[in-house]
């Protein structure tokens, strides 16, 4: 499991409206801060990217807030939580929510010069969805008719033999009617797929992107958003530039942006506050005690909760952690309050569900395994056969998660009697790459930001087998038997009535541990006049005024 790169989910309405109404000064700037808007460059606190900004295959944060601005799709998700709207799309049109036409507007370009047509998208989502190419996010294109055609599954999971090649290399339920127009068929009524079009492995790929390797196009990636790629520093910063012919709704007003690429987010707070550094999303825990974050930056502060939550992720494929009983005493045995409090201030909330409660179609006070028993938890323990050598919990210690990571540790080793402890990977990429190749040797943080607004993004990418984010290759058949009904439910209500069954079944295996649902404080620079906030907490460039 990992935070993917964008969420989309329903930030309460209120929250966001307010977060909005109190941003920077609303009064109106000259002609002199109109210029200066207009020419000015702004640097965003980010982390190298795990891999080339392939969007197909970047499913985590570092990269995923890059190809955000660098990409525009199908659909957007609004800043207050409202309903998805369109974007590039003219139109979405379905008699049955089983086949849909998507027409796209005419005359937007891709950053090379190339219009986007709709063979973009097709050629695009094929590739992502036939396994040779290894996308991350190929299982995002399941619901398509013909995905199993181009998908194949190693028969002996990364041993000696290889997947066979797929029947075919394209999708039989994507057809180009013309170019502005495309079909697709699902292989079921599926009534959340016009939601999910909005998330980046659904984005266009130009034509350049099929000349050359993908990690090559990665390093120097061509997009079709309101930003352009200029150049790539390794662990030091990636700069981008305003599209001048960007002609949708969320075009920016200052010219350049630099993500800079820290190793600590003390560095980047102490920069923030000395106006070198113009907009960190999340601040350092150090930074919450006594309110001190307040304190520093003043009317340059912003706070709000995100559809986000932290979990602890077991390495399944490891023998030690495959008895559901000692993850379930392990999640037990953690006091997600004491957390809260002593870690965070009270700037997180105790986690109690499986799915972020505010998540459409998200069940409230389902996770029986979040509560805080010792006794019910040496029972299972006890019954697992207990835990024999250590047990590391690994975290990146590249960002602030040290404290509490250290603070579950420590709970497991006092309440169970385990040989507990954490353990910082220097990086988030180094980290990440770990848990890709299946080489973590203890339970590890994780997180999930959502990548669309509906209780289906919490179980199909995280529980069911082969899905993008299943890190720790979490397999139960009637997980997937369950997930699958409901993903092809007829209508959103039924759909999110079976993916609460769902979970129920998720419970009781434990395949993670939610810990905390996030709050979010962030800050920004004086030179920024005037800012919004995405509704999962990211800067929202087409507003920023300096």
């Amino acid at each position: 499991m990992r935070v993917s790169k964008r969420a989309t989910g329903a930030l309460a309405v209120g929250v966001a409206a307010a977060l909005v109404a109190t941003g920077c000064s609303s009064s109106e700037g000259g002609d002199g801060n109109a210029a200066a808007t207009k020419d000015g460059a702004i640097s965003v606190h980010g982390v190298q990217p795990e891999n080339p900004l392939v969007p197909a295959n970047t499913t985590e944060t570092g990269g995923g807030k890059i190809i955000d601005v660098l990409w525009t799709g199908l659909v957007e998700y609004p800043n207050d939580g409202g309903a998805p709207r369109n974007a590039l799309a003219e139109s979405i049109e379905t008699k049955d929510s089983k086949v849909f036409t998507i027409k796209i507007k005419k005359g937007t370009k891709f950053h090379d010069g190339t219009e986007v047509k709709a063979k973009n998208f097709v050629d695009a989502w094929n590739w992502a969805a036939y396994t040779p190419s290894g996308a991350a996010n190929g299982s995002f294109f399941a619901d398509i008719a013909g995905y199993a055609d181009v998908t194949s599954e190693d028969p002996d999971a990364e041993g000696p033999q290889k997947a066979p090649e797929p029947k075919a290399k394209t999708m039989s339920g994507l057809k180009v009617v013309d170019e502005q127009t495309f079909e697709v068929t699902l292989s079921a009524p599926t009534a959340v797929f016009p939601t999910k079009l909005g998330y980046s492995a659904f984005m266009p790929l130009p034509d350049a992107f099929f000349t050359q390797k993908a990690e090559d196009f990665g390093k120097k990636p061509i997009g079709n958003g309101p930003v352009k790629f200029v150049a790539w520093e390794d662990n030091v910063q990636i700069k981008l530039t305003r599209f001048e012919d960007y002609t949708l709704r969320d075009k920016v007003k200052v010219k350049d942006v630099t993500f800079k690429l820290y190793q600590s987010e003390d560095a980047a707070y102490a920069d923030l506050l000395s106006n070198n550094l113009d907009f960190m999303e999340v601040l350092p825990t150090a930074a919450l005690a006594g309110d001190k974050w307040k304190t520093d930056l003043g009317e340059r502060a912003r706070s709000t909760v995100t559809p986000t939550t932290a979990f602890i992720a077991f390495p399944i494929y490891d023998k030690r952690f495959q008895n559901p009983k000692l993850r379930k005493a392990v999640s037990l045995s953690i006091n997600r309050q004491d957390i809260s409090d002593k870690i965070f201030f009270g700037t997180r909330k105790p986690a109690d569900s499986w799915a972020n409660p505010l998540t459409p179609g998200a069940p409230s006070g389902n996770c029986t395994a979040c509560k805080f028993d010792v006794a019910q938890a040496k029972q299972l323990l006890q019954e697992a056969g207990g835990f024999q050598g250590e047990m590391v919990f690994y975290y990146n210690a590249d960002s602030s998660h040290k404290d509490w990571m250290e603070a579950v540790a420590q709970q497991v080793k006092t309440n169970l009697g385990i040989q507990a402890r954490a353990e910082g990977v220097p990086t988030f990429a180094v980290f990440r790459q770990n848990i890709n190749a299946h080489k973590m040797t203890g339970p590890y943080r994780a997180a999930w930001q959502q990548d669309y607004p509906d209780i289906e993004n919490w179980v199909n990418p995280l529980y069911v087998k082969g899905g993008s984010s299943n890190d720790g290759l979490y397999s139960n058949t009637e997980v997937d038997a369950m997930a699958k009904a409901a993903s092809g439910a007829p209508s959103l209500e039924a759909s999110h009535q079976q993916f609460a069954e769902v979970l129920k079944k998720v419970d009781a295996d434990v395949p993670t541990i939610p810990v905390y649902f996030y709050g979010q404080q962030s800050g920004f620079s004086e030179k920024i006049k005037k800012l919004e906030l995405t509704n999962v907490g990211e800067l929202d460039l087409s507003s920023v005024e300096l």
